[in-house]
């Protein structure tokens, strides 16, 4: 397996003026898997996305395929294949399906994305049909599709989600998460916050709890289904 979408954080830290959101915090994504970010709200889980998408200044290390990230926090990471799906979606509601995909894909030639286009609605099948419809009318599951597929018209390498099954039907859930694991087969690297743990440790490699800005544990998918007493800890943090 190569390196190809691999991120290795080292102590890093984030803050907001007097506020520290993460202090030291290291984590490794192997190239080709998942890993699961856990924690409760304020622990810095969406900062930590942040920092790595090149959206906030921190201090450490960001390794992404042995390539040290900018500290700045001034430009995205999307052009180094770094793609971020924020909480909420952020799907531009009074644009189209297909003006949201074509924005995905700015970084690109026109020619390329027109068919990168295509392939991504009929990822989502849910989409199709829909190039001309407003995002704002589509379902919440709708725009959680829309969301990840704008994310992919960039190829990225490495997948950051943020809570993408939030607000979500089990059903569409499922859809959801049937369509990472199709992502994770094909070489993406995904990095996820997600609190659906029942359904998400089916498609993890490894799992780091957050808790006050550190790691408080780090345990894998194997090993979280297999020991009641790793359940336990893990609980005690959430």
């Amino acid at each position: 397996m190569t390196d190809t979408g691999s991120l290795d954080i080292q102590n890093l830290q984030v803050r907001y003026g007097p506020v520290t959101a993460l202090r030291g915090v290291d984590l490794k994504v192997s190239a080709g898997t998942c890993v699961l970010l856990l924690g409760p709200n304020g622990a810095g889980k969406t900062s930590l996305l942040k920092a790595v998408a090149g959206f906030v200044p921190f201090s450490g290390r960001i390794l992404y395929e042995h390539a040290e990230l900018p500290r700045s926090g001034r430009s995205s990471n999307a052009k180094r294949g770094i793609s971020l799906v924020p909480e909420g979606r952020g799907t531009l509601n009074a644009l189209t399906v297909g003006e949201n995909l074509r924005l995905g894909g700015y970084l690109r030639r026109e020619r390329e994305t027109k068919a990168d286009v295509q392939q991504w609605v009929d990822f989502f099948p849910a989409l199709k049909g829909r190039i001309n419809q407003k995002a704002g009318s589509l379902s919440g599951g709708e725009q959680q599709m829309l969301a990840l597929a704008r994310a992919m018209m960039c190829r990225p390498r490495l997948l950051l989600l943020d809570e993408p099954s939030m607000g979500l039907a089990p059903s569409i859930a499922e859809v959801i998460f049937s369509k990472i694991a199709e992502l994770l087969s094909e070489g993406v690297s995904v990095l996820i916050v997600e609190q659906n743990l029942a359904r998400v440790v089916s498609v993890v490699s490894s799992v780091y709890v957050l808790s006050l800005g550190e790691v408080a544990l780090r345990t894998t998918a194997a090993e979280l289904s297999a020991s009641d007493d790793v359940r336990e800890q893990l609980l005690d943090y959430l």
